[in-house]
């Protein structure tokens, strides 16, 4: 029977093909029969390089690409492109098996082959080459084609090897990249494990089986096993793109086991929430059936929440699995701990009322120190550090802050204390305050509620949530799986894990290759951040080197207007221009700073036609609520000189120096999440005057 692979290149295709031609694709995948051979018409293109390569007709205009196999009946449909560039694509491409690593690869012959004379040309007149000091046994070890080996030892200088990152499969570019750069063939060798196989490849790799190679490339194909299955592809693409599992990702996900908490990291879009996901699954699959969720995949926003279920509701069709895993915010796995113990829900101070709180401690220490200081110190020095008292504030060291305060430590803790007396007047609680009580409430009991807790975002938690964490699970293998990136960090938290008795040394993992967003947008995104290297979880620097996307794009648009009126109907403009290109409205992501700004957006959205709720419209956010969130298309809208950073929510340089930088950067990351939520484009526009953090 006939059998067919999707390529998660034709779903990045597809969803961008106007609607008539999306059910002109249908129609013909259908005539794909799952159950006889095959009943498409694949055509071989005279001129064709690679000698597998066919094409379906769509239409007069439009053409598939499948991969035909030398036996069997496994096909592959790799693209959908019009007809002319169909043929190029297909007379110019060659497919085969990484002789190292066993993947998928695909390389641009043709234009290999135009390259070389003129390689060979400029290079005549120079002795030396470019890899003299390597092998060729070495570079037929990092991957290195025997075809593309006499290319390699005609190249002089690094000008030679610039072209070919769009010409070689990845994986064989990367090698050279780093050959180049220095790097020993032994250090080349343990990089690319760790981004393709993470330990060694398996041994006995056929070099002429494409089939197998497929299997072990699952971040770029799929496996379709009925039409049913293919109807849902093709009805949620965009969905389904999102959780494709890269093979490195999936040796993380998929492990046996971790004898105790694991750690990993990496820079946006590298699949950190994908792995957490199929990690989730994977322990679930484990377990035997019982009474209750024992498993808590845990966030600290709301969003992030429903992102995660909706995505694991994609991973899952057993109910009895899914059952098996809580999917809550860590406030709200501590609400309802404090509930069920004292047997009513605590009252949580909320918002303006917290603000106005805080406010009128400052005002009780005659503004010696402003409100927000105040609600800062509280959160990231008594809180962090888990101060009982006034005396153990008094004698703390107040880590991550300006070593200096501008004011006697005696007069901040009278600011703090009148705000915790006003709050315990009136039966209430501060979030931290919650958090901190049903830790200890846990702490008190013999039998933790869950066997594994998966942690997303975890940068971005207090350490009084890592300690109720802590507390949820037992001291068991698999307790704690923990994805990370203090790049993206956007609240205050600064974190040690070791510090709080969480040890995840040993079981730390790094993916530095990005599936989520183009290496154009990746690229001045990281320009936005403008970060040295961060302190992560494990207390290690975190640094962005090697960080790299697998998508290449447009750069993206950035657009001054005059007046805010002026740059919403550009917004409009751009996004109707998206919808008409056929993308999905709920791929389109549109973030702003505040939340005014959001309502604004919202408001023009509608006012001209264009749904902004519910799961078809599109997503309009503030920057923090687009944390987890992933879209085809993305803009990012008053980027003001006056807006970001937002002054009010940068502590001054006299305040707090320490505080100031925290604060600024913090903004910077808010800035970089934002703008990595996007895939294929990215829109970013101001009135006026730019933000400091990007060039018009």
């Amino acid at each position: 029977m006939a059998r067919l692979n999707i390529a998660k290149d034709f779903l990045a295709a597809y969803v961008k093909l106007e609607k008539p031609v999306q059910r002109l694709v249908d129609n013909a995948l259908s005539r794909f029969p799952f159950h006889t051979h095959a009943g498409l018409h694949l055509e071989k293109l005279q001129g064709s390089i690679d000698p597998l390569v066919r094409t379906i007709r769509i239409n007069d205009f439009w053409r598939g690409i499948v991969l035909a196999p030398e036996t069997g009946d496994e096909y592959t449909l790799l693209t959908v492109l019009p007809h002319d560039k169909a043929n190029r694509y297909a007379t110019s491409k060659r497919f085969s098996v990484n002789q190292a690593f066993g993947v998928f690869e695909v390389r641009d012959q043709a234009a290999i082959d135009q390259l070389e004379p003129a390689i060979r040309n400029s290079s005549q007149e120079t002795e030396t080459r470019l890899f003299d000091h390597v092998k060729d046994s070495q570079l037929v070890r990092l991957g290195i084609d025997a075809e593309v080996l006499p290319l390699v030892r005609i190249m002089v200088s690094d000008e030679h090897l610039d072209p070919l990152a769009t010409l070689l499969p990845e994986p064989q570019y990367n090698a050279l990249f780093l050959l180049a750069a220095g790097y020993s063939p032994d250090e080349v060798w343990q990089q690319l494990c760790s981004q393709l196989v993470d330990e060694k490849p398996e041994p006995g790799i056929d070099p002429t089986d494409l089939t197998a190679a497929i299997h072990r490339t699952p971040d770029r194909f799929a496996p379709v096993t009925g039409p049913e299955d293919l109807a849902g592809m093709l009805a949620n693409p965009f969905a389904l793109w999102r959780i494709f599992l890269h093979e490195r990702q999936g040796n993380i996900a998929h492990r046996d086991f971790y004898s105790g908490p694991a750690l990993v990291t990496g820079g946006a879009g590298t699949g950190k929430t994908v792995t957490a996901l199929h990690r989730a699954v994977f322990l679930a699959k484990k377990l035997p059936p019982g009474e209750g969720p024992a498993i808590l995949m845990t966030t600290f926003t709301n969003n992030l929440v429903d992102a995660l279920k909706e995505q694991l509701g994609r991973l899952i069709d057993d109910e009895s699995i899914l059952s098996r895993i809580r999917v809550s915010t860590v406030h709200k796995v501590a609400y309802d701990i404090v509930r069920e113990e004292e047997g009513s829900p605590p009252d949580i101070i909320h918002d303006h009322a917290k603000t106005r709180l805080w406010h009128n401690a400052a005002k009780h220490i005659n503004e010696a120190v402003s409100g927000k200081f105040l609600e800062s110190e509280w959160e990231q020095v008594v809180m962090a550090q888990d101060l009982a008292d006034r005396d153990a504030y008094l004698t703390c060291v107040r880590k991550g802050r300006s070593k200096r305060l501008s004011v006697p430590k005696e007069t901040v803790w009278k600011g703090i204390a009148h705000a915790l007396d006003q709050l315990k007047s009136v039966g209430q609680r501060l979030h931290t305050q919650v958090v901190a009580d049903a830790a200890r409430i846990l702490a008190g009991q013999n039998r933790p509620p869950y066997l594994h807790v998966l942690v997303d975002e975890g940068q971005d938690l207090h350490p009084t949530q890592w300690r109720l964490l802590r507390n949820l699970v037992g001291d068991q293998p698999d307790n704690l799986f923990i994805v990370s990136d203090p790049n993206q960090r956007i609240y205050d938290n600064r974190v040690s894990l070791g510090s709080l008795g969480i040890n995840v040394r040993g079981r730390s993992k790094r993916l530095t290759v990005g599936y989520r967003t183009t290496q154009e947008i990746l690229q001045w995104s990281v320009g936005v951040l403008n970060a040295k290297d961060v302190m992560g979880l494990d207390d290690e620097p975190d640094t962005l080197d090697g960080y790299q996307s697998s998508l290449h794009g447009r750069r993206p648009v950035i657009h001054p207007y005059p007046d805010r009126d002026a740059e919403l109907d550009g917004l409009v403009q751009q996004v109707n221009g998206w919808l008409d290109q056929g993308i999905e409205a709920h791929a389109i992501g549109v973030a702003a700073r505040t939340k005014a700004m959001r309502k604004t957006v919202r408001d023009a959205l509608k006012a001209a036609g264009i749904a902004t709720s519910g799961k078809n419209g599109v997503r309009v956010e503030t920057m923090a609520g687009m944390k987890g969130l992933e879209f085809q298309c993305g803009a990012v809208v008053g980027v003001d000189r006056d807006t970001v950073p937002h002054p009010a929510a940068v502590t001054t340089v006299e305040e707090d120096a320490a505080t100031h930088a925290q604060d600024t950067q913090r903004e910077r990351c808010l800035l970089f999440v934002a703008s990595t939520r996007a895939r294929d484009a990215l829109y970013v526009s101001h009135t006026g005057e730019p933000s400091p953090f990007i060039a018009s």
